[in-house]
């Protein structure tokens, strides 16, 4: 392991804990947190001065203070309100902290938080970007699972929404939670707030700070760099019948999320639906260069709709901190709309994936790559490999294979736009994670 994979900066009232404590009892921290802000020796982010404006005239005041005094004579319950730290979650793929606000969002496909938290009930706190307006078409589809179990599996309409989730155990057995951005980057983004941890006050005095629990990273991380495939591009839809929109993709059923859990294996999604190395899918023969990975590829997705009146996703740029231990590439489906058998473009293409390659290996400077192409089409497959071997010939590195994958089989169905079923992301997630293990001995 090179290192945790957890999400990075946080916001907090409590000094060095990294977390602010909220408790509804006679030594309540929610009139301690009041107290200081009034004090002036802690003052209350912005973000957060709605949770202590007790008596909602704006501001947090005295008369808050007098309030919150009166909520420790309640049922002796805890209220955690987690802020994104170090300690506390586990990042799922390429997330971006927003400190100003104590949010983070979930731009490309897969992407998400995993944690165990003790006590009775989890209640996550969700935003939308503006894209969440505009209906099923393009809003966010998010899961949420509580031990493996699927919660929910919806999308995100409204500007704030929130899942509770129930410890149906003893309150000393943590329960696992998990939620995962089921959509793409190009259309929307989730938002998550906080997350509010309600226990009895044995098991808070307990656990303090140690409420919330970062699942443990597995033994590998794969990155993954594709075009509408790897997002699973309407594959809970139907071919002839149903349009494209990001309540019909799903990424959990994608060949690349199942290759990364038969593998037992982190994973790192940067994918773009009709998105290619040197053009994207076009229909009149000319190079769509607007939708290129490449232009993308370091950033933290890439979308038209804006992040709390601010910013774009494509506002924030990859640290690479985090380095993989694979890199698997499936480009060239949509560039072959723009080559098709043309020689010169075919040249043109392996050019273009020879310099993605080097912009690659510049980010992961250790990670093997592994390039695939094939599933819906094998026009350029010849030209991926030609692309690997050029590619090693200029700079000597052999750290690189390439992979066909089998062409898809109308026997094993088609999906939205002709797009692989799940049926073949399962037969090209278990041909993919033969290799690797072949190749990499995981």
């Amino acid at each position: 392991m090179k290192k945790k994979r957890l999400i990075g900066g946080a916001i907090a009232l409590a000094a060095a804990a990294g977390a602010c404590l909220f408790w509804k009892c006679a030594e309540s921290t929610e009139s301690n947190a009041i107290r200081m802000h009034l004090n002036g020796k802690q003052p209350v982010p912005d973000f957060f001065a709605s949770k202590l404006d007790l008596n909602g005239n704006g501001n947090v005041d005295r008369m808050d203070y007098l309030k919150s005094k009166l909520h420790a004579f309640g049922a002796g319950q805890a209220l955690y309100p987690a802020y994104f730290t170090a300690d506390q979650a586990k990042q799922l793929g390429r997330t971006v902290f927003h400190p100003e606000t104590g949010t983070l969002w979930c731009g490309l496909s897969g992407t998400g938080i995993e944690f165990s938290f003790y006590g009775k009930e989890c209640t996550l706190s969700l935003t939308g970007d503006t894209a969440c307006a505009l209906g099923d078409t393009v809003a966010a589809r998010y899961a949420v699972y509580l031990n493996d179990a699927l919660v929910t599996d919806t999308q995100l309409t409204e500007q704030e929404q929130s899942v509770t989730l129930t410890n149906t155990a003893d309150e000393e057995t943590p329960a696992r939670v998990k939620l995962i951005k089921l959509s793409e980057s190009a259309q929307s983004s989730v938002g998550i707030r906080e997350i509010c941890i309600a226990s009895s006050r044995r098991i808070f005095s307990q656990y303090q700070n140690g409420l919330l629990i970062p699942a443990d990273p597995k033994p590998h991380l794969i990155e993954f760099i594709g075009d509408s495939i790897t997002c699973g591009y309407g594959v809970d839809g139907q071919y002839g019948v149903d349009p494209f929109k990001t309540a019909n993709e799903n990424v959990m059923k994608s060949y690349a999320y199942l290759t990364a859990e038969t593998l037992n294996a982190d994973y790192s999604m940067v994918s773009y639906s009709g998105h290619g190395i040197i053009s994207g899918y076009t229909t009149n023969g000319n190079a769509l260069t607007s939708q290129l990975v490449p232009r993308f590829y370091a950033q933290t997705g890439h979308c038209s709709a804006v992040l709390e009146e601010r910013h774009k996703i494509q506002d924030d740029i990859w640290s690479f901190a985090v380095q993989p231990d694979l890199i698997v590439i499936n480009l060239g489906t949509n560039d072959s709309s723009y080559t098709g058998t043309d020689a010169a473009k075919q040249k043109e293409f392996v050019a273009g994936y020879t310099e993605f390659l080097k912009k690659v290996r510049e980010k992961n400077p250790d990670a093997p790559i592994l390039c695939t192409l094939g599933i819906m089409g094998q026009t350029l497959c010849d030209a991926v490999e030609l692309a690997a071997d050029t590619y090693t010939k200029e700079t000597g590195d052999t750290n690189i294979r390439t992979m066909r994958f089998d062409m898809q089989s109308e026997a094993d169905g088609v999906v939205v736009d002709w797009h692989p079923s799940a049926v073949t992301h399962q037969k090209a997630a278990d041909k993919l994670s033969g290799v690797i293990r072949d190749w990499l001995g995981w």
